[in-house]
């Protein structure tokens, strides 16, 4: 059963936490969540890392701000700038040593881009290897949902007055019923060819907890972001990139761009699959998260340095009852 607990963040915000594997494990992967869903989206790659590599890999996965459990935010925070400063601040609190292997999902691959620019020195005394999976480095510059560029601009437009909404109305929900209604556009924009009906259910009950501030708040953010340049400076670690060709938000230019800046990026085009790869294609993510893994741990640990140094921004506020 995965420990829970919650992460306290400067600002007052508590973030929800799961880990599984030994505190003192030779690697911690991280893996990051999309936008509107939450941690239980990994849920085929959680036992995939355990059965592969036992006590040698610490799984973590947490809920970014106002997503799932964590508690919802001030909107100006409501930002990638501060994702990456939450996951400075959730590594230094829940695995505050060793080598880390960082696995992002759309808006998760780009809190992992945002680390990297922001927090420079920290990122590369811990950062071991990288998985994108279903991400950008460029905003929306390639985001036409499979239309034409002109229906495509009028859909941003309604997307973008319609985030600015959103993100006043603050900690409430979207309800459950509206969302069920709006199943079959939410099986449309994320999933390609097949679909798992009980991958709809879980997409659709992880919308339903994220507050309507963070909806639409981070919409502005992540339609803005350029990192190629950050990237650029990481080509030197282990990396892998996944895209499928039926992705409507993230389609395959995205991830040949980060391939591109990464020259040692293992990339993987799913064919008929969406946006929602680990659930779509799970055996495809599985061997590229294995695959990282195995070369971090084959490769010798650093040497004692920064990597060692106390927790300097988030804290351990408690445990979470597992029924919670």
């Amino acid at each position: 059963m995965p420990e829970r607990f919650e992460v306290g963040m400067p600002d007052g915000v508590r973030l929800h936490v799961e880990t599984t594997g030994p505190v003192d494990a030779p690697v911690t992967a991280v893996l990051l969540h999309g936008w509107t869903l939450d941690g239980r989206s990994w849920h085929r790659q959680l036992d995939a890392l355990t059965s592969s590599f036992g006590d040698s890999v610490r799984v973590v996965t947490y809920d970014a701000r106002g997503h799932g459990r964590s508690s919802c935010m001030a909107l100006p925070t409501a930002t990638l700038a501060q994702l990456g400063d939450d996951l400075a601040a959730v590594l230094d609190a829940v695995a505050p040593s060793g080598r880390v292997v960082l696995v992002g999902h759309s808006m998760g691959g780009m809190t992992i881009m945002e680390y990297a620019h922001r927090h420079r020195e920290h990122f590369a005394a811990r950062t071991a290897g990288l998985v994108f999976v279903s991400t950008t480095a460029e905003g929306h510059t390639h985001t036409v949902y499979g239309l034409s560029p002109r229906i495509a601009r009028l859909i941003r437009l309604a997307e973008t007055t319609g985030a600015g909404v959103l993100a006043r109305c603050g900690s409430w929900r979207a309800p459950r019923a509206l969302l069920n209604a709006l199943q079959p556009s939410i099986r449309w924009m994320l999933f390609g060819d097949r679909c798992d009906p009980s991958d709809i259910r879980l997409v659709t009950s992880a919308v339903a907890r994220a507050s309507l501030r963070s909806i639409g708040g981070f919409r502005a953010s992540i339609g803005a972001q350029h990192r190629l340049d950050t990237l650029a400076a990481l080509a030197h670690l282990p990396a892998a990139a996944l895209v499928g060709d039926r992705d409507r938000l993230t389609p395959p230019p995205c991830a040949e761009s980060i391939a591109a800046v990464l020259p040692a990026t293992e990339l993987t085009v799913c064919p008929g699959a969406g946006h929602m790869l680990m659930m779509e294609r799970p055996i495809e993510v599985n061997a590229a998260l294995t695959g990282v893994l195995g070369r971090v741990l084959a490769a010798p640990p650093p040497g004692p340095g920064p990597s060692a140094a106390r927790p300097r921004h988030g804290q351990v506020v408690g445990a979470v009852a597992a029924g919670r």
